[in-house]
């Protein structure tokens, strides 16, 4: 029975420590670059994009902004898209079984 205890414990720390990693992840940002860096782009550890940058060498300069918030708005948008897309397929794999609150599959 120690064991199964024991097991159950270490079980929960690692939970713990996923969880702490996860949030440290989604705090984190990263700078994505091409063109030689004409082009930057900043995400989220969660993917989430937070800014891009077009240098105005590759558009007329009064319509950069425009562009950069255009291209920030699809991005987002095909997250969403996706995020729906892995929850329709969950609901399917779990043949309507309700989770609890926060917990996701896989484990």
């Amino acid at each position: 029975m120690k064991d199964v205890m024991g097991l159950m414990k270490k079980a929960q720390e690692m939970q713990s420590r996923m969880q702490q990693m996860q949030a440290e992840l989604e705090s984190a940002t990263v700078e994505g670059v091409s063109g030689g860096g004409v082009v930057k782009v900043t995400l989220t550890g969660a993917g989430q994009m937070k800014s891009i940058s077009i240098d105005p060498s590759l558009l007329k300069a009064d319509e950069r902004e425009i562009v950069e918030d255009l291209i920030v708005a699809a991005h987002e948008d095909a997250r969403r898209r996706v995020a729906q897309v892995s929850e329709e397929k969950m609901k399917s794999v779990t043949a309507g079984i309700q989770l609890p609150p926060g917990m996701k599959l896989p484990f």
